[in-house]
């Protein structure tokens, strides 16, 4: 597929602006090949769109692209124009961005499937397209290209990447965003993952996330179907409540894709999946109750399409997710579990579930630091972490941060539980490589904001 300037113009409703009448025709026929957000990446095919921040506005780069690009949107007039450049004037750069998203989305003919949720959009996202690729050419959404800004320029990809059906992840952290993102996405089939305490600060209440996750629907018709997490209470109870087809995944009786006899190891975790009168055994190369969910969700998409789910699950037995990664530092003597992209209460549970279950010949230790959006319920939502701390067999708790303090306060003294706190990742890197024992696993999460990622590579150098 190639879109033009002309195209894009009628696409967002835009106008063209100082372009000579001479230079119209030719300014018109200029194509579009890539979406640009910054003007240090900008080159040649690329449109630039210029962003305005609550500390930047992208507008005043626009000179310095167009040293590279010829295209740009702008909502303002600008103080002079350049001869062969396409200056296309938009109401508002994002909507204009959403638009373009969403006309390249409805040029594309094959089947869209979009995944939302508090936790485990990514994973699923990647355990869905995995399954699938056992039977289509897969499109998905690439790094964390899933909110507001990010979506369209997944969609716009589509233009020159042929595929035959379309996985994409769909973030949002605010009310209204949705709507938006299920305009542009018209997604057929749709996965919910969990409604959890991410982004809390906008969502105020679990219901008004549920609600606001649930529009990702909003533009389907009554052939819509949605797969939800039958484990997660406030989903569960949206059966006969949604005007599309509903099925359930998860480990409960409510499940129409349950997962059941859940074995780990220390390679990975092994457990089987009851639909009607089948039964299917599933072996993924990652650990969690959470990653179960995640590869129950996708064998349920691949069993709903039509395609060979035996085929699916042998592509799932070598499923490499960007989340969770597990360093065997031999060199070292002990094991480290890197699920440090980011964390709300529910992720950081299940990474302590995942430490829990992961076979050990030495101490569980857990390192935990800061999470961000939590809102009003910010300290409360850390001591509930800290509170449940003893149930996940954990021997030395380590919090980095001034928010984890809570979770340090909360997880009580005695029972044998070793505790320590830093402010710095620093001085948290150096008491782990001073005092990590031959045999120990230990395992970090925090928000993205603390970098743990300078931790884990202070840990792991050596290995």
């Amino acid at each position: 597929m190639k879109i033009t300037v002309e195209e894009v113009v009628k696409a967002v409703n835009g106008k063209l602006i100082g372009v000579r009448d001479e230079e119209r025709e030719v300014i018109n026929g200029l194509q579009v090949e890539d979406i640009c957000m910054n003007s240090l990446e900008a080159k040649d095919g690329d449109i630039f769109v210029p962003i305005v921040g609550s500390n930047l506005d992208a507008h005043q780069f626009i000179d310095s692209a167009m040293d590279k690009l010829k295209v740009t949107f702008t909502d303002r007039e600008l103080d002079g124009y350049r001869q062969g450049r396409a200056y296309i004037k938009v109401d508002n750069t994002i909507k204009a961005l959403q638009m373009l998203g969403g006309h390249v989305r409805s040029r594309y003919d094959k089947k869209v499937i979009a995944v939302t949720g508090s936790v485990g959009k990514t994973t699923t996202r990647e355990m869905i397209t995995t399954a699938l690729s056992s039977a289509f050419d897969v499109y998905h959404t690439e790094k964390n290209y899933n909110s507001e800004t990010g979506a369209p320029v997944t969609l716009f990809k589509m233009l020159d990447r042929p595929s035959d059906i379309a996985v994409l992840e769909l973030g949002i952290s605010n009310f209204g965003e949705m709507d938006d993102l299920a305009e542009i996405a018209r997604p057929d089939i749709a996965v919910v993952t969990i409604i959890g305490d991410a982004h809390r600060e906008f969502f105020k209440t679990r219901e008004n996330t549920r609600d606001e996750k649930l529009k990702v629907i909003s533009r389907m018709d009554k052939n819509g179907v949605v797969f939800l997490n039958g484990d997660d209470p406030l989903l569960a109870e949206m059966k006969d409540r949604l005007p599309v087809n509903v099925f359930f995944y998860g480990t409960l009786e409510n499940a129409d894709y349950r997962a059941v006899n859940i074995l780990q190891d220390d390679k990975g975790t092994s457990f089987d999946i009851l639909h009607d009168d089948m039964k299917y055994s599933v072996r993924i190369p990652v650990f969690g109750k959470h990653n179960v969910l995640d590869a129950t969700a996708a064998i349920a998409v691949t069993d709903y399409l039509g395609k060979d789910v035996m085929a699916a699950i042998e592509k799932l037995k070598f499923f490499e997710g960007q989340r969770q990664k597990i360093y065997k530092a031999d060199k070292n003597g002990y094991n480290v579990i890197d699920d440090t992209y980011n964390a709300s209460p529910d992720s950081m549970k299940a990474a302590l579930d995942v430490l829990k279950g992961y076979e050990t010949s030495g101490r569980r230790v857990a390192v935990l630091g800061d999470m961000f959006e939590l809102g009003s319920e910010t300290e409360a939502l850390h001591s509930v972490v800290g509170r449940c701390i003893r149930d996940y067999n954990v021997d030395i708790l380590v919090t980095v941060g001034k928010l984890s303090r809570r979770i340090n306060e909360a997880a009580g003294e005695g029972n044998g539980l070793e505790k320590h706190h830093f402010e710095t990742n620093d001085e948290a890197a150096s008491y782990l490589k001073d005092n990590l024992l031959d045999g120990d696993t230990v395992m970090l999460k925090a928000s993205n904001g603390m970098h743990f990622k300078e931790i884990v590579s202070k840990i792991v150098k050596e290995a």
